[in-house]
């Protein structure tokens, strides 16, 4: 009796399970369509309007549509041949491919395919899931320039750096061979300065100090004398790391070539304070009088990656020295 039952409802439990999952899938933020190979050409039975609006197409311009007219000029072979390999494996897996909206212009799609199986275990119907990724990879090309170019600029930067590390040096050295022994000392200094704050994107919060010290140490030809820290001595948040090393390198080889640290007499001043979030003043002074430089590429490489992690970055260039104050709010 209680089998008879079932059997009678089960057709109007199904039903009612369909709508409510069709239902579902309408008003969900994600685009999805859903596609059916028992029918010519795999075409589209059904499109959420999150499709329609990633897409640009009205639903009665997709649905009886094989998928490829999402395909145009740029799109890959080797994404199309993946989808086919998928849809043929009968497994759910995800795929990157250039596709087009109505309009013509292009996005990156997250595809993610997967079958709905019938009750003789082959594919009745096949769900496709569309995610944007454009943005990400228009954000991740403008990281890798912004690389590219803080690289090339540090490389040129460094062989200056190198000649007057080497002038300054020998005014120390009373011989050749003590001068030897100065110059290949600062150049494995200068070398692993580079390589532990450059080297590694994935630093885990340091001190500051502990962080910076290596930098100036390198950079600074008489060492300590030319360089003081003042004020706090917080833990670095890993995700400032790069851009707060990154500047002080920039200013360091900015010093050494143009100001204080390039100068016998030269200083330069560090002051700290982390009483709202991470502030940090650079003030240089003894060194040559300071003229603005026309050219700023290398600071507005700094400011971009200091701006990047929610921070600022302000230059006075007074006639004393360089102040440069670095900003990290608390609520950035």
């Amino acid at each position: 009796m209680n089998i008879e039952a079932d059997t009678t409802t089960r057709p109007e439990t199904d039903r009612l399970n369909e709508e409510r999952l069709l239902e579902t899938i309408r008003h969900a933020r994600l685009p999805l369509c859903i596609t059916d190979p028992t029918l010519p050409d795999n075409p589209i039975v059904f499109a959420n309007a999150a499709f329609c609006a990633l897409t640009g197409y009205p639903i009665e311009e997709v649905v009886g549509r094989n998928c490829r007219f999402l395909q145009g000029r740029d799109t890959t072979e080797a994404s199309i041949d993946r989808i086919r390999r998928i849809i043929a494996s009968g497994e759910v897996d995800t795929v990157e491919i250039l596709n087009y909206r109505k309009d013509g212009t292009s996005f990156v799609n997250a595809l993610q395919i997967g079958p709905i199986m019938g009750e003789d275990g082959t594919p009745v119907l096949f769900f496709g899931s569309q995610l944007d990724t454009s943005s990400r990879r228009e954000g991740e090309r403008q990281a890798r320039e912004l690389a590219d170019r803080e690289l090339g600029h540090r490389l040129r930067n460094i062989v200056n750096v190198m000649s007057v590390m080497i002038r300054m040096s020998a005014r120390e050295a009373a011989d050749v061979q003590t001068l030897a022994r100065i110059v290949d000392g600062r150049l494995k200094t200068l070398s692993e300065a580079h390589f532990r704050t450059i080297g590694d994107s994935s630093e885990s919060a340091a001190r500051l100090r502990e962080l910076l010290r290596p930098i100036l140490d390198a950079y600074a030809p008489r060492g300590d004398a030319q360089f003081a820290f003042g004020g706090d001595d917080p833990q670095v948040p890993a995700d400032l790391v790069s851009a707060l090393t990154l500047t002080v390198h920039e200013l360091a080889t900015n010093s050494v070539k143009h100001g204080a640290l390039g100068a016998h007499e030269g200083r330069v001043a560090f002051e700290v304070s982390a009483d709202d979030g991470l502030r940090l003043c650079w003030t240089e002074r003894g060194g040559p009088e300071v003229v603005a430089p026309e050219r700023r590429s290398g600071s507005g490489i700094i400011r971009s990656l200091v701006a990047g992690v929610g921070g600022t970055l302000e230059l006075d260039w007074q006639r004393e020295g360089l102040v440069a104050r670095l900003a990290f709010p608390a609520d950035r």
